[in-house]
């Protein structure tokens, strides 16, 4: 499934668009970016409520798919802008990480 498949089947919004045609083949839901760093797999969708420019460095680092913030958390200008420039993209939603995480393991089946 392709990040832009992803994104129309769950509802999401997108905050910076980039390679929407990246694979996703799992996801993660952390919020502590030592740990997220430790365990994000490549190719994941990255649950969090984290909006810093720290968060797209280990999304990067890591080349998750996505980043989808939960819980109606807003992303900051500078990690929009950090976000763009590294091709990462930040897609949100209404829902929490519990619950958009079961959707997300249900729809990746």
């Amino acid at each position: 499934m392709t990040v832009k498949e992803l994104c129309s089947l769950l509802e999401l919004k997108v905050v910076v668009k980039g390679e929407m045609s990246k694979k996703v083949t799992g996801g993660y839901i952390g919020d502590l970016l030592s740990w997220v760093m430790a365990r994000l797999p490549a190719d994941a969708a990255w649950l969090t409520v984290m909006g810093n420019v720290n968060t797209i460095a280990v999304a990067s680092l890591k080349d998750a798919a996505c980043i989808i913030l939960t819980d109606a958390a807003v992303m900051d200008e500078e990690a929009q802008k950090k976000a763009q420039q590294q091709g990462v993209v930040v897609l949100s939603s209404l829902r929490n990480s519990y619950e958009l995480g079961a959707e997300l393991a249900r729809v990746l089946r």
